[in-house]
């Protein structure tokens, strides 16, 4: 919704700005024009933000993934820009076209250069933005981590079968029991632990994670989620052959059939 604002908001600005500059200049210019063109871009702009979004949660930069992701998201800034340029002209020349017009973008290679100036400088924003907003998201919620070793002797949880997890929240710190965990679910690089109706973030995958929990009260539902068997209340079968995992708490989650057998019996 943030988003939707935003956009909005600098597309109005930029429409008064275009009108106030034309008349300035003494040029007669109709409002429905600059309206067309700063609406068609906020429009194809915040139909691209999820599939941004999701990419930054799949790659997300820290200071040890900077010289990896980046490279990324160079390729994905360009991509940005080419779908925007093409989305917003089709919008422009549909609209110019219901309106009795024809809209020509002109050179496209000269424009396109332009366009990518200008794009890349939003999709920055953006991101710069969207990763803050994790980073500061985590602390406020707390981000949990494997136990570290002491200086000097042997490690309290081993790191094969760890039964407590540490989460940093806020500068504070505390312990979660493994046991508590009531599900876990995949989010990008990190995997959420669900506990007492709040979600810990763990910089892991869902494979790492599930060979480290005990498999006698933990099992795979799906390739996204890891269930507490002590949670589960029942299994809804559906017609599709995947089911639904009541738990204790009314929390419905996802099964697929390739793990629904593994799951009846156990």
């Amino acid at each position: 919704m943030i988003w939707i604002v935003v956009f909005s908001l600098g597309a109005v600005a930029n429409t008064l700005v275009v009108l106030m500059d034309a008349g300035r200049d003494g040029m007669g210019m109709p409002v429905w024009e600059p309206v067309i063109w700063e609406a068609s871009s906020a429009i194809v702009s915040l139909a691209l933000l999820p599939a941004l979004f999701a990419m930054c949660r799949r790659w997300p930069l820290h200071f040890d993934t900077l010289r990896r992701h980046l490279p990324i998201y160079v390729i994905a800034s360009v991509i940005w820009s080419l779908l925007h340029v093409v989305g917003m002209v089709l919008l422009r020349k549909l609209a110019y076209a219901v309106a009795g017009g024809h809209y020509d973008f002109g050179n496209w290679p000269r424009e396109l250069s332009y366009e990518y100036l200008k794009d890349v400088r939003t999709f920055s924003l953006i991101v710069m933005v969207h990763q803050s907003y994790e980073w500061f998201w985590r602390r406020w919620q707390g981000e949990a981590r494997l136990l570290d070793a002491p200086d000097d002797g042997s490690a309290a949880d081993p790191v094969e079968r760890p039964e407590r997890f540490l989460v940093r929240k806020l500068g504070r710190e505390f312990l979660v029991a493994a046991n508590d965990i009531e599900w876990l679910q995949a989010a990008g690089n990190y995997v959420n632990l669900r506990v007492r109706e709040r979600d810990y973030p763990l910089r892991s995958t869902v494979a790492a994670i599930e060979s480290m929990l005990d498999p006698a009260r933990f099992t795979r539902i799906h390739r996204s989620y890891i269930v507490n068997l002590d949670q589960v209340a029942s299994i809804e079968p559906l017609d599709t052959g995947d089911a639904r995992v009541h738990l204790k708490d009314g929390t419905l989650l996802p099964c697929s059939r390739t793990y629904r057998d593994v799951l009846k019996p156990r």
